[in-house]
């Protein structure tokens, strides 16, 4: 058995907190995800436009820098835009929320590639057959779009919620007290690093192992009645 040396509960305040993070990061993530979908779907120009540099900028930086740049110039146009408007106090950005943003704008620049694959994957013939029947946009939408979205984005939104996952150890380096962040002042207190970085490990891997199961209820879910069917 591990000896936790009392710091258990530590680590179980930490994991909580990592599925905290992962989870509302993935909801603001899908937000994001299916709005820059759109946009790079749409048939205006600056649209298309804002959506590639939101992609393309994301995409290309360091996960830790896009924290790093949320959490530190976060503080600073909050205060800026404060003092603009006349508020002469001094407004702080909490780890948890930095950390939110910087994920869910790292998830939501990944996932509008994913949507937008999986929105050009559904024949057009069916979004005209739903107009030609008196469909509205909404109803069009939820009744034919989404279910045939779903199903052909799971794959890739299941993989890149996993590697958003793991990176949420990269939160830390604010001050997060996250899984890694415990573990980090577990091994300070019992010079064991061996023991609790294997533990913490063995956590990571208990999540992801959930995670991929989950993933795999879905895909079966949202491929019923499609079965033998070749998926893009």
């Amino acid at each position: 058995m591990f000896n936790l040396e009392g710091f258990g509960h530590l680590l179980l305040q930490g994991t909580l907190m990592t599925i905290q993070l992962a989870l509302v990061s993935l909801a603001f993530g899908l937000a994001f995800g299916l709005i820059g979908a759109t946009m790079k779907l749409s048939r205006f120009g600056i649209l298309r436009l804002l959506a590639g540099i939101y992609t393309a900028l994301i995409r290309g930086i360091p996960e830790l820098m896009v924290i790093l740049f949320v959490y530190y110039g976060g503080v600073i146009l909050l205060n800026n835009f404060a003092g603009w408007l006349g508020y002469d106090g001094y407004i702080d950005v909490s780890a948890f929320g930095a950390g939110v943003a910087a994920l869910s704008l790292t998830f939501g620049a990944y996932a509008t590639e994913i949507f937008r694959s999986a929105i050009r994957t559904v024949p057009t013939n069916q979004i005209e057959a739903a107009r030609a029947i008196g469909m509205s946009p909404v109803t069009t939408f939820r009744r034919i779009l989404l279910p045939q979205i779903w199903r052909f984005a799971l794959p890739g939104l299941g993989n890149t919620f996993l590697i958003i996952l793991k990176e949420t150890a990269l939160v830390s380096v604010i001050g997060l007290e996250e899984l890694m962040r415990k573990t980090d002042i577990a091994v300070g207190y019992t010079k064991e690093p061996f023991t609790f970085f294997m533990f913490a490990a063995l956590i990571y891997l208990a999540m992801t192992a959930f995670v991929m199961a989950v993933q795999q209820r879905l895909e079966k879910r949202a491929n019923r009645g499609v079965a033998g069917r070749v998926m893009p």
